[in-house]
């Protein structure tokens, strides 16, 4: 399916790929803002909403070919042959699924704060208990929600990720599908092995990059780096996103130059 998207073209071209921002779960084209503000001086930015996100269409599937394969099928609809992309979390995971899919139209990979494992933990439980607590309650405004969710998530900035898909009373993703198709979500079918640059950033005191995952992370991506962000947790790119950009030049402007 074609996502739907926003295109910005360079302000200063730098004859570079286009860069594509994936967010992750529960987010939207705007969730890496901070990070495409600062890269569309030199890059020309693809920011997309994931199917059952935002204001892409809906689906019963959420698995990481089907998500890839709307990101290649959008690439083509907008006339972007190969590309460089930065994903959050699950768009990371879209991103390195791509690879899989259409391994010669992927030029480089940041991935932030996710491996290419599949987890066992359940980290969302009490966000999906927050997200129904609101809808239950017929909330209709951001106010009314954030005393509803305070009760149950007690970080601030959680809440106000969660509540830029909130909208007269409405979630902007697709709360059933997410719930019912979690497991898919957390899970991962490992790709061949994708033997290009990538970098893997992690926040220091996030356990979504920890040193057990090192050897299926370097099978799959042999020629991968990472950078780990101190003090900062999974949302790393939004807590401390001067030390974000500057991995993600110092790795593009590096490979640039070879």
């Amino acid at each position: 399916m074609k996502l739907n998207t926003r295109l910005k073209t360079a302000q200063q071209s730098n004859n570079a790929s286009p860069i594509v921002l994936i967010h992750g779960l529960f987010g939207s084209l705007d969730n890496l803002g901070v990070l495409a503000r600062d890269l569309g001086q030199n890059y020309t930015l693809l920011q997309v909403d994931l199917r059952n996100h935002g204001l892409s269409p809906r689906s019963e599937e959420m698995s990481y070919r089907a998500m890839a394969a709307d990101v290649l099928e959008t690439l083509d609809e907008s006339g972007i042959d190969k590309v460089i992309i930065i994903g959050h979390s699950m768009g990371g995971k879209v991103a390195m699924a791509l690879t899989a899919l259409a391994p010669d139209r992927v030029e480089k990979l940041v991935i932030i704060d996710i491996a290419p494992v599949a987890y066992h933990v359940h980290r969302h439980q009490e966000i999906f208990k927050a997200i129904h607590a609101v809808t239950e309650a017929g909330a209709t405004t951001r106010q009314q929600a954030t005393e509803i969710m305070q009760r149950i998530i007690d970080e601030a900035g959680v809440i106000q990720f969660l509540l830029k898909s909130f909208s007269n009373g409405e979630w902007k993703f697709n709360v059933p599908v997410l719930e019912a198709q979690y497991e898919t979500i957390i899970g991962w079918q490992p790709v061949p092995c994708w033997p290009h640059p990538a970098l893997f950033i992690r926040g220091g005191n996030s356990s979504y990059i920890e040193e057990c995952y090192r050897e299926e992370l370097t099978q799959q991506f042999p020629l991968s780096r990472a950078y780990v962000v101190a003090g900062a947790g999974h949302w790393v790119h939004a807590e401390k996103p001067d030390a974000v950009l500057r991995a993600i030049h110092r790795f593009l402007d590096t490979d640039a130059a070879h």
